[in-house]
Formats: structure tokens, sequence, C-alpha cells
């Protein structure tokens, strides 16, 4: 091959190179993505069984909710008062899991998104769900924990029957990375 053929195919391999590398990552990202996926979806089942101090322990004292929105919700007890009624679950409830998981190289922070749906409970509520996007950023506590700094989420749409059963159909108990996790 010519000098000149190599530099033409040069930027081509350094592409496929990159690729390669950024499509297998390390096990202990995987490892730690899949902490999140469960610490995720512990989050969610901690407002499923009404549990306020379970979900606390899943937040950061200094936690911004609603962090993409104009009047972000700071703070643990601020987010605490503002979940109380999803937390409750007697006029609304709110369910999600996640669908991606990607973590820090240095194992301190991830960032996790997925699906949510929202139920209004009231009678002849118009919509009754509403299903959407949320997107959150954990990070790794002092004591190995990881708990939510930032979370936030799309307004979403309203949701049909079909929508709903489409919502409980894509949930994932397990870690997709597991597999990769030796």
């Amino acid at each position: 091959m010519s000098r000149r053929t190599g530099l033409l195919l040069l930027p081509l391999w350094i592409t496929c190179a990159s690729a390669a590398f950024a499509a297998t990552p390390p096990p202990a990202a995987d490892k730690a993505a899949c902490e999140v996926w469960q610490r995720e979806l512990s989050f969610a089942q901690s407002v499923q069984r009404h549990d306020a101090a379970a979900f606390a322990g899943h937040v950061m004292a200094d936690a911004i909710f609603d962090a993409n929105t104009p009047q972000p919700t700071r703070g643990l007890a601020a987010v605490r008062q503002h979940w109380a009624a999803f937390i409750a679950g007697r006029t609304q409830r709110v369910d999600w899991y996640p669908q991606q998981v990607v973590t820090s190289g240095d194992g301190t922070l991830a960032y996790s998104s997925g699906a949510y749906l929202f139920e209004n409970l009231a009678p002849g509520a118009k919509p009754r769900y509403v299903t959407g996007r949320f997107a959150t950023v954990w990070r790794r506590a002092d004591d190995g924990a990881w708990r939510v700094a930032f979370d936030g989420g799309d307004t979403g749409k309203p949701a049909n029957d079909a929508d709903v059963a489409a919502f409980h159909a894509g949930r994932q108990l397990h870690c997709p990375a597991t597999a990769s996790i030796k």
C-alpha cells in the first residue's frame, strides 16, 4: 500500500477504531450502570409502595428536581414535599423505569433515562394517563450508595389504554449490561 493510500485510509481507520473502543465499555462501567439500573427501579418502587423514607433514601440532600424547568425544586426537604402526593398515591400515581444508564469513567456519576406513566385518579379525569420521558443524574455518595442529584422530565402526552399497556410491557427488570459482566 502506498503512503498516499495509507494516509487516505487513516481517517476511516481512526473512525472504526474509535467506534470499536466506544462500543465496548469496561466491565467496571457495566457493573456501575447495573447498580444504577437497579437503584432506579428501587426508587420507583419506593413511590409504588408509598414509602416516603425509602424515597428520601434515594435522594441527595442537595438534589434538584424538575431541573429542566424554570422553577426547579431544590433540596431534599422541598423534593419530599413536592412529591408527597405522588408518594401517598391517593389522587395521582407515577411509575417509571430506566431504558438507558451510562456512568462516568471514575464511577462517581451516572445518567439514567427512561419512560414514565402518570395517572390522575380523579373521577372523569381528562387525560387520565400521561406518558413521557425522564432523565436523572445519579451521584455515588460517600457511603457508596447511588443517590439522585438531578431529576427532570418532559411534560408528556395524553396516553390511551394501548400506550399504558406498551409502557408496562417495556419494563426490563434486569440491566441489559449484565450479560457483559463476568
